[in-house]
């Protein structure tokens, strides 16, 4: 997979939209733990754990936002298989 980084790094700690991404590329650096993904609203769409040191790639709509703790770091990506 080949990945192009479109933003710079930041936190889950709180909700964010991760610069409006449409794929975002998250690593859990401490234990595992959930991210969840709320709606423009606040509504939740869903969630999932991560376990540690783990690399995940979520698709979302550019308004959604994903929130999880510090331990997340989420990058705005466009990627290539």
């Amino acid at each position: 997979m080949l990945i192009k980084v479109l933003a710079a790094e930041t936190t889950l700690t709180s909700a964010t939209n991760v610069s409006t991404a449409t794929v975002v590329r998250v690593i859990n650096t401490s234990t595992a733990a959930v991210v969840t993904r709320k709606d423009s609203t606040g509504a939740t769409i869903g969630s999932f754990t991560m376990a540690a040191n783990e690399v995940a790639y979520v698709e979302k709509e550019p308004t959604d936002t994903l929130e999880g703790g510090a331990a997340f770091k989420a990058v705005k990506v466009a990627y290539s298989i």
